[in-house]
């Protein structure tokens, strides 16, 4: 049996099949069924989502009724309550419907109510994710640049809105012969990389937009820029998700045949 930890084919192995069973668990992606901003129900009543629901100074108030059948922290609520926006994954969220589970979020000072379910028509059709073997010509080494400040672009989204996108440096690499950068995002808990790019195949043999997660930087920003792992951005699996598209400079100009491509059986992969 090969060492994972030594064997970037078989790390890759790993890395994928983990991908796909997360992606298709009962509260993965695949099972997000709606995403209801509160601003677009000023008298509280989405439709389909049990209870009474409206943004408030540091929350969400939610009034719920015996019929709602609503469970929070796992047991019967009714009355008012107010949440603040869950933290964790979907399968842990404080509300409950049935097999439901009710996700509060917050996104620029907007505040919204996820559904997932579990059967999901997506998370019922799913086939896979169509990705490419690993290729060592993907792995490069590559360094991050911070900015001196972090900086915040208006970038549209998957729901056709435009949003801030905050940029804390620039992860630089070369790549057949040329040099290349994308602007990421550094989380703040952690100092991990982020970015959403597109590329060459964006749209045609991919999906048209791809995230990377290139980890921690080492000493002096080195980092590998691994595009054997590009992700899939959650909208690929969900339309109800709100990715941003890539920044202004983030489209590669060569072909990123690498990573995660599109699901398996997609005919338009911009969809």
């Amino acid at each position: 049996m090969s060492d994972v930890a030594n064997d970037p084919q078989a790390a890759w192995d790993a890395w994928h099949e983990h991908r796909v069973a997360t992606v298709s668990a009962p509260y993965g992606p695949l099972a997000l069924i709606g995403t209801h901003w509160l601003a677009d129900y000023p008298e509280g009543r989405i439709p389909a989502v049990p209870g009474h629901w409206r943004a408030i100074d540091g929350g969400v108030a939610l009034t719920a009724a015996p019929e709602d059948s609503l469970l929070l922290d796992g047991e019967p609520f009714t009355g008012d309550a107010v949440l603040a926006a869950d933290e964790g994954p979907p399968s842990y969220s404080r509300l409950t419907a049935g097999e439901l589970r009710l996700v509060v979020i917050r996104r620029e000072g907007e505040w919204a109510v996820r559904v997932f379910d579990p059967d999901s028509e997506a998370r019922r059709a799913f086939g896979g994710i169509e990705a490419t073997p690993y290729d060592p010509a993907f792995a490069l080494p590559g360094r991050f640049t911070p900015y001196g400040e972090q900086r915040t672009v208006q970038v549209d989204n998957a729901d056709g809105q435009a949003r801030g996108l905050g940029l804390g440096g620039e992860l630089s690499f070369r790549f057949a012969g040329a040099e290349h950068t994308l602007q990421v995002a550094v989380d703040e808990d952690d100092g991990s990389l982020w970015a959403v790019f597109g590329d060459a195949t964006g749209g045609r043999s991919s999906y048209r937009f791809r995230f990377l997660k290139p980890g921690v930087p080492g000493e002096a920003g080195s980092v590998t820029v691994d595009l054997n792992r590009a992700l899939l951005p959650p909208c690929a699996f969900a339309d109800h998700f709100i990715c941003p598209f890539p920044p202004p400079g983030n489209t590669l100009p060569f072909e990123v045949a690498a990573g995660e491509r599109r699901l398996k059986g997609a005919l338009a992969t911009g969809i």
